[in-house]
């Protein structure tokens, strides 16, 4: 198996014209790269917007990398590209926020140390002290940082201390605190949230009552960027379950929290494995 420091991969858009894989195959070959995979899209069959996501291998990537950036730069004047070149050798450092709730955390955290997530854990911020001991098993630093209205500037200062130029994602693994849009301007990484419904049914709080109220045959979880508006991110990733009126809320949310903490895993490792573009208010996911 080729050694992981030796692929990369190249992700692309721009608007839609004949030619366009075939000349970015070209580049690589011409650089001396083997494609291991590599998964397109366009919007539209002419005149779209086209997405790219090519896996390959190149001897020595690390030092040859300077000299194919530069050829896909010359590339990249032709076709309009906007691109990205990333080395699947380089983990990225990912900080988790929860406050109470812990499938989601303890999921990750699970999957993070069987080697299932290729990620760093830097640490996890709560807004309570009560999942320190369970975090702390996986020797992982627990921050608490308590958040109350009338604190919470100053609680997301201390947050955005905490992660200055220590992380390259935030996740949300049921964190109940609705981040501003000055942290999420400010902290310099994606953020990904996990709610509890099939968006964009039920956004905001409490969605397995509110479903359980709406007598819905169908309850789900969705895992999204965030943004400033609630709940209302660009979707990676969500699933369902069918349910009845047999079940009472607190059912809903033991059902509910098994798919949050698969959807919320597999966005995670489509994300740390570049496979989601987002285009507008929509992902294209490879």
């Amino acid at each position: 198996m080729s050694a992981r420091s030796d692929v990369a991969r190249l992700i692309v858009s721009c608007p839609d014209r004949h030619g366009i894989v075939a000349a970015v195959a070209g580049c690589l070959a011409d650089a001396g790269a083997n494609i291991i995979t590599s998964d397109q899209h366009s919007t539209n069959p002419e005149g779209g917007t086209f997405f790219l996501r090519m896996e390959f291998h190149l001897d020595g990537f690390a030092e040859r990398r300077a000299a194919l950036e530069a050829r896909i730069a010359a590339l990249a004047e032709e076709f309009e590209l906007r691109w990205r070149l990333a080395s699947a050798a380089v983990r990225q450092r990912v900080a988790l926020f929860v406050s109470r709730y812990d499938h989601c955390l303890l999921e990750l955290l699970w999957r993070w140390r069987r080697g299932e997530l290729e990620m760093d854990v830097v640490g996890v911020v709560s807004n309570h002290p009560d999942l320190r001991g369970e975090v702390e098993r996986f020797d992982v630093p627990y921050h608490v940082v308590p958040v109350r209205p009338e604190t919470k500037a100053e609680a997301e200062r201390q947050e955005l201390e905490l992660l200055a130029g220590r992380v390259d994602l935030v996740v949300l693994a049921r964190y109940m605190q609705v981040l501003s849009g000055e942290f999420l301007e400010r902290v310099g990484a994606p953020v990904i949230n996990i709610h509890h419904s099939f968006l964009p049914a039920f956004g905001g709080a409490e969605p397995y009552r509110r479903a359980y109220e709406r007598g819905v045959k169908l309850i789900g979880a969705t895992a999204h960027y965030a943004t400033e508006e609630l709940d209302a991110g660009p979707i990676i990733e969500q699933d369902v379950a069918r349910v009845s009126h047999r079940l009472d809320p607190t059912m809903l949310a033991r059902i509910g929290g098994e798919i949050e903490r698969a959807v919320l895993a597999r966005a995670i490792a489509w994300h740390l494995e570049d496979r989601v573009i987002v285009h507008g208010n929509r992902t294209i996911v490879f």
